[in-house]
């Protein structure tokens, strides 16, 4: 009669019992296209305070729930200064005449209680219009340390069931924090919330680190350090923060690491002298293999979904291109051929896409193409954008953007596939180099 979903941190999941279903000839539903879409109205009253001393937990809870659905763009929040109805019993009947008075079309409910430091959530989803519950209710169960957590996992929920498509807010985002001058710029890596909170330190400041990446279970990072004067690729345990370099011949740089699906392979660059070439290594018995073998710079190397193609970037053909090959190298076929350079190309996790970013005429640009180079599209135009990296559900990226002069930031964004919505990622120094990470369990 229940079903119970557990996550590793304590957060725990139950579906309610269902309420009575009201039949919908057609259910509340965003279909997100390359078009301009008008928000859909939401109401996202506080939660209901079952236990004394909870009220403050649940405006916080329904504070994070909106945050996360108006912040895909596709959500427009109705102000509580506009509820007819105030949601005072999790329990009680919907006043669907209400919430229609003032073109709510999706209604979201919900209850929290608070013993000690632990935290039950439960929340409804209404369609107004239909007069309908969309969906049967659940309810969470965690600490209260994990309450954004559960906050996040309730919207996702929300945003599936209207969009159709699976969430991204209970994710993290693993990034290189920067402070200081650009002449003196240090630099350590963080990692952090999809939405910049809860901001937590892997390692110190003293040396240069690059371009971190999360495994596909999201429990390792890969990363490039300079702490011996030479870059090497380091492999962190996140939960540990325990880690240990991946040895190279002597007298060679690595970097550019990234992990195959399987968790078990890493690809990654060498540069011996002038030449730069992509390998691959099993991280438990360290086998390595060269995967090309060109007198061509070649960096940048991401795995598609399936683990059976690469994509990088090589300047093979004179200037700095797009290649995709198989996964154990090969011939390998350019998929980029419009004006300018295209680098730092990732796989979307849906497999359909590329993210990449492209340098023409004095600007850079964040892009997407199919797989095959064609319909490419740029979705953003700076001083400096670069750095893709994909939401787990495919729909968002993440790069990081610097501003002109000696003063100039580095900073997060997001943008919507379509090229909407673009955002600053709020963080507590600057940013560059995310890796978005999956869903949590």
């Amino acid at each position: 009669m229940y079903r119970v979903l557990c996550a590793l941190v304590g957060v725990c999941l139950t579906a309610l019992i269902p309420t009575l279903a009201i039949a919908q000839s057609g259910p509340l539903r965003i279909e997100i296209t390359e078009g301009v879409i008008e928000p859909l109205p939401v109401a996202v009253p506080d939660l209901v305070a079952e236990t004394a001393g909870s009220a403050e937990m649940g405006a916080q809870l329904s504070r994070v729930i909106a945050a996360d659905l108006i912040g895909t763009g596709l959500f427009r929040e109705l102000p509580s200064s506009a509820f007819i109805s105030q949601v005072t019993d999790f329990g009680a009947p919907v006043q669907y005449a209400d919430w229609k008075a003032i073109n709510a079309q999706a209604l979201v409910t919900g209850a929290v209680s608070v013993q000690g430091n632990q935290i039950n959530v439960k929340f409804r989803l209404y369609d107004v219009f239909s007069g309908a519950e969309l969906g049967s209710g659940l309810q969470f169960a965690g600490t209260t340390d994990g309450w954004r957590r559960i906050a996040h996992k309730v919207a996702d929920v929300v945003y599936s069931r209207i969009t159709g498509e699976s969430g991204y807010f209970d994710s993290r985002v693993v990034y290189v924090s920067e402070t200081g001058p650009k002449d003196n710029r240090r630099k350590r890596l963080a990692v952090m919330d999809y939405d910049g909170a809860n901001v937590q330190y892997l390692t110190g400041s003293d040396d240069i680190v690059l371009a971190p990446r999360f495994s596909k279970a999201g429990d390792r990072v890969l990363y490039t350090s300079y702490e011996t004067g030479f870059p090497r690729i380091y492999v962190l345990d996140v939960g540990s923060v325990q880690r240990r370099v991946l040895e190279n011949n002597q007298g060679t740089m690595s970097f550019a690491p990234r992990f195959a699906p399987d968790g078990q392979t890493v690809v990654y660059s060498i540069s011996q002298g002038s030449n730069t070439d992509i390998h691959s290594m099993n991280i438990n018995s360290g086998v390595t293999q060269r995967l090309t073998n060109t007198p061509a710079i070649e960096t940048a190397p991401s795995f598609s979904p399936d683990g059976a193609r690469i994509v990088f970037e090589s300047d093979r053909s004179g200037s700095q291109q797009l290649y995709v090959m198989s996964a154990s190298g090969g011939q390998a076929t350019r998929i980029s051929f419009g004006e300018g350079r295209y680098g730092t190309p990732v796989w979307s996790p849906r497999g359909d896409l590329i993210a990449f970013t492209k340098q023409s005429k004095g600007r850079f640009h964040i892009g997407v193409m199919r797989v095959d180079g064609s319909e490419e599209r740029l979705l953003t135009a700076s001083f400096l954008d670069e750095g893709p990296s994909w939401s787990p559900n495919g729909r968002v990226i993440m790069f990081a953007r610097e501003t002109q002069g000696a003063g100039g930031r580095s900073t997060l964004y997001s943008v919507d596939i379509t090229g909407r919505n673009l955002r600053p990622v709020r963080t507590p120094e600057g940013g560059s180099d995310p890796s978005w990470g999956p869903l949590q369990p």
